[in-house]
């Protein structure tokens, strides 16, 4: 019988102590900071809105012709009125919002507390621990978080939700985008849908 010889050598690399096998490093995130405001990002939205009356052209509205250019009709609706989609979706939150005076009263409450919370900026003790003004905001917002629940705002989410995708849906179905091809985005919407 023939002997092997088998290399055993090489490199291992020690894992690091601490953490364990669901160690979280924040250093790994991105940086928070480069994140818009949401004043910047309803700006955002704002400017790349198109206008209503092209959005609610009836006349433009069509099925289409085969499968491939529904799809691409539904791709191409979807980045042209993507402002527009968003829009919809947060009148359709805000009216739910006004309609659920329970969800209101629990959001206001955790709002009016979270205020206070940064007003006072006061570390204090609960049940001998110490807690950051950071840490009781998240105590406020993770207890307001079961009561939401409570008062449906699960059932308002998923309506939200639900509603929107319809509207959006059939909007960029029906919708067809080559009544609105003009010179100047023409490049944007060269292809025939």
């Amino acid at each position: 019988m023939a002997q092997t010889n088998v290399n055993m050598g090489g490199h291992m690399q020690v894992p690091q102590e601490g953490g364990g096998r669901f160690a979280f490093d924040l250093n790994s995130l991105p940086k928070l900071q480069s994140l818009p405001s949401p004043l910047e990002l309803i700006q955002l939205i704002r400017s790349a809105m198109r206008p209503w009356s092209v959005f609610f052209n009836v006349h433009n509205f069509k099925t289409a012709v085969s499968m491939p250019r529904l799809t691409s009709r539904v791709k191409r609706n979807l980045s042209y009125f993507q402002s527009n989609y968003i829009f919809i979706f947060i009148v359709l939150m805000i009216y739910c919002l006004i309609t659920s005076p329970l969800i209101l009263l629990v959001l206001a409450g955790a709002a009016l507390l979270c205020h206070r919370v940064r007003s006072r900026n006061v570390n204090i003790t609960v049940m001998g621990t110490q807690m950051t003004p950071r840490q009781q905001l998240i105590a406020v917002n993770l207890g307001a978080t079961p009561l939401l629940f409570l008062v449906g705002a699960g059932a308002l989410l998923f309506w939200t939700l639900g509603a929107s995708f319809f509207v959006i849906a059939f909007h960029a179905i029906f919708y067809n985008i080559d009544a609105i091809v003009t010179e100047e985005n023409e490049g944007f919407l060269a292809e025939v849908v």
